[in-house]
């Protein structure tokens, strides 16, 4: 999933691209995409792209006051093209939506896969889409500092702080791969209760949390849209690394699984050798 580094550099991406461009027609491939009928999609016709935004993982893009926004979800993603084809797509497939601009230039909308969660909303006003209404503090804002994130920490007493970090009403934009970049970095377990950290604990996660996201963003920032998830993955250090050799210490990455996700660790680095147990493989090994 596109976390807040990718998504940063996706929207700067688009404000190079399309910001004083028109949009001439949004084509939709699947109806399901769409969140919001009040403004209608076909309201976007005509009028000019003027500035391009972000709300934790969600694009905004503002379209003479009219919100065209996209959350990409696990699958989604966009596709660029400078000469897109003039010709309405056929249902069926991975494309959802297409952004035709007045240059011939626009966008696809595509996500692989069956469980379909791309999603687009047309609006007047982003606070009008739920999951913007109730995104919590952005980490790379000044309004998240020390004094917040132990704010955060403590009120979520003994939750697990692997979850807090990826709570959108808590913290916007970091998911599943960066808080694992992070936990790894600040040699915590993504099982250690949130409210146990002390003050030097907090200071290090939040300077922690600050320099992964800002390095993410620089090594993403210039590259296109095609480029960004590879970017991703080849800079994760324990993330999607399961049986890789953890870069710091040396030890095995381990994972623990659940029903539709999967976290990765170091042992050695983050809880003391202890290996985590794995709700998924202690079933099978019963």
């Amino acid at each position: 999933m596109p976390e807040l580094p990718e998504v940063e550099a996706l929207a700067a991406f688009l404000r190079e691209k399309a910001v004083g461009k028109v949009v001439t027609r949004v084509d939709v491939a699947a109806i399901s995409v769409l969140k919001t009928f009040d403004p209608p999609v076909t309201a976007l016709g005509g009028l000019t792209v003027t500035s391009i935004g972000r709300h934790g993982k969600f694009v905004d893009l503002d379209c003479d006051g009219v919100h065209l926004i996209v959350h990409l979800a696990r699958a989604g993603w966009l596709r660029w093209s400078d000469a897109l084809s003039p010709k309405p797509p056929k249902p069926g497939g991975p494309l959802a939506l297409r952004v035709h601009l007045n240059d011939e230039s626009g966008f696809d909308l595509t996500e692989a896969g069956t469980r379909k969660r791309l999603a687009v909303y047309v609006v007047r006003d982003p606070a009008d889409v739920p999951g913007i209404a109730r995104l919590g503090v952005d980490p790379l804002s000044d309004e998240f500092t020390v004094a917040r994130l132990q704010e955060i920490l403590t009120s979520a007493g003994r939750a697990q702080i692997k979850g807090v970090l990826r709570d959108q009403a808590v913290i916007a934009g970091i998911g599943n791969a960066y808080s694992d970049e992070v936990l790894h970095a600040a040699k915590l377990s993504p099982f250690q209760p949130s409210s146990t950290l002390d003050a030097d604990g907090v200071a290090n996660l939040h300077a922690v949390i600050i320099d992964e996201l800002t390095t993410a963003l620089k090594r993403a920032e210039g590259l296109a849209a095609k480029d960004l998830k590879d970017s991703k993955r080849t800079n994760m250090r324990v993330h999607g690394r399961t049986g890789e050799t953890c870069p710091v210490c040396g030890d095995v990455v381990r994972e623990v699984s659940f029903a539709d996700s999967s976290l990765q660790y170091c042992a050695t680095c983050q809880t003391g050798g202890k290996i985590l147990a794995d709700r998924r493989m202690s079933k099978l090994l019963k």
